[in-house]
């Protein structure tokens, strides 16, 4: 099984940054939360810190786990885990390096992108104000470690 991490990362303004994958990628133009496979010998804490800095130019401040999900895509030959956490990073630049587009989408409008379908239980209880992921990293204390 490969074990996957992404961050659910939310503004003040209770936003939340999304990304588009590129039209070259497996899966194109789907939208998903930022975030990459586990690599040998990482946490999955290190491996969230490493795909934001690859991906978003980002440093992870805090994360907290939301929830796990499994999932086989018909095209892949291996199951998914999924993990996704709550994420904190440090300043509000982002710099896109893996994505066709970014954007920043209240909970409430996420249905109307076409996410991966890993991605669906999630973004209903995000939706529905069941997750609220800045309420849950207040009640944290984790750092990842390097």
């Amino acid at each position: 099984m490969i074990v996957v991490v992404a961050a659910v990362i939310e503004r003040s303004d209770r936003r939340l940054l999304i990304g588009q994958r590129r039209r070259g990628d497996s899966s194109p133009l789907k939208w998903e939360f930022p975030g990459g496979k586990v690599e040998q010998g990482e946490t999955p804490e290190v491996a969230l810190a490493r795909e934001l800095r690859e991906e978003l130019g980002v440093t992870l401040q805090k994360c907290v786990e939301l929830g796990r999900v499994r999932h086989k895509y018909a095209s892949k030959p291996e199951e998914l885990e999924i993990r996704f956490y709550a994420a904190s990073v440090a300043g509000n630049e982002i710099t896109p390096k893996t994505f066709e587009q970014t954007a920043w989408a209240l909970p409430k409008e996420l249905a109307d992108y076409d996410f991966l379908a890993a991605n669906s239980q999630l973004i209903a209880q995000l939706a529905t104000g069941r997750i609220k992921p800045n309420e849950l990293l207040a009640s944290a204390t984790n750092l990842p470690t390097k």
